[in-house]
């Protein structure tokens, strides 16, 4: 009866940690922000990095375009090429972003929303949900485009299908590519997206908005060796240590990660930096609390089944009642058996 009670609650505990296993994953795929390098390359070689700044790193697209000028020479210099028979392929893609507030305005209504103000190719990072239209670049040459959610296209249009209709902002105007739905859950507006929110160009915000400069650069480039990518952006991006942080987002919800995550647990929350995260980087270090709590319970509902087994073998192997040279001596008389059957069949 104990045996069967044992055999019974360690199989339980390891279907516990198979659903707990399936929930973390389920979670961390449902994170695109932190996937472009799996649609970029789906056999891997390629990392994606993140860069945050405070105010005070003063970062601008010149910088930025500084740091990829030489990235493309240095990746050349490794001879490190586009392995593609397609003309526009291309080895490397970043984004930036910057937050900040802005005015728009109808002849239907008005508002000040939440601003994202972009560059490069930022909706290759952060794919939105779709209603009506579609994404900009912020590698376009015209950047009189703009992205709203569908509450800031009620309250501008009375309506959500706007794709193509033109708004004011500060008296220029400005065309809607897309109405997106933004993201739900407590999670999310706890991390920023309990408002209004729009996309606009950078030149935009820095024109007609508010803003404090650019926060957020990411970049997706090869990565031949592990944290090749990431020592190369944190070499050349993340030298002030106070004023910029620097993660890779490929490898951040791997395992060796989680207990990285359950190790700083009390401290992990400390920030001495100026440095204000965008939503999307809240949202995932709050994924990575959530899963590093069910990683630990993963770990003690598949330990339990493990321990069972081992004391079950070494339970079994005391109480044997055979031994290596009686199953070597039986396999000689096996072999011998046969050998006299063949040869009295021969004669």
């Amino acid at each position: 009866m104990k045996r069967r009670i044992l055999g019974i609650t360690g199989a339980v505990s390891f279907l516990v940690f198979l659903i707990l296993w399936g929930i973390t994953g389920r979670m961390v795929d449902s994170l695109s922000d932190q996937h472009m390098a799996e649609r970029w390359k789906k056999d891997g070689g390629v990392a994606q990095v993140s860069c945050f700044f405070s105010a005070n790193a003063n970062v601008t697209e010149d910088t930025l375009r500084e740091f990829e000028f030489n990235l493309e020479n240095y990746l050349k210099e490794s001879s490190i090429t586009v392995e593609s028979d397609n003309p526009g392929a291309r080895l490397w893609t970043s984004a930036y972003s910057a937050e900040g507030k802005i005015s728009l305005s109808t002849e239907y209504g008005s508002m000040e929303a939440d601003a994202l103000g972009i560059g490069g190719d930022f909706f290759l990072f952060h794919p939105q949900k779709l209603l009506y239209g579609s994404y900009f670049s912020g590698n376009d040459v015209n950047q009189d485009y703009c992205v709203i959610d569908e509450d800031a296209a009620w309250q501008l249009f009375g309506s959500n299908n706007v794709a193509g209709m033109m708004v004011d902002i500060d008296g220029t105007p400005h065309i809607v590519t897309g109405v997106i739905k933004r993201q739900e859950g407590k999670l999310w507006e706890a991390a920023g997206l309990d408002k209004t929110r729009v996309y606009v160009s950078l030149p935009t915000l820095e024109t007609y908005g508010t803003s404090h400069g650019i926060n957020h650069y990411e970049i997706l480039m090869p990565n031949p060796v592990k944290e090749f990518a990431y020592k190369y952006v944190c070499e050349k991006l993340g030298q002030n240590e106070r004023e910029t942080e620097v993660l890779e987002n490929t490898t951040r919800f791997k395992l060796w990660k989680r207990f990285e995550v359950i190790k700083a647990f009390g401290t992990r929350s400390m920030n001495g930096k100026s440095i204000i995260y965008p939503y999307w980087e809240n949202v995932a270090r709050g994924y990575e609390d959530i899963v590093g709590t069910i990683t630990v319970f993963v770990i003690l509902f598949l330990v339990y089944p493990i321990l069972l087994v081992m004391i079950c073998f070494i339970g079994y192997w005391r109480h044997k009642d055979w031994t290596f040279k009686s199953i070597w001596i039986k396999m000689v008389d096996v072999v011998e058996r046969f050998r006299e059957r063949h040869y009295k069949r021969k004669h």
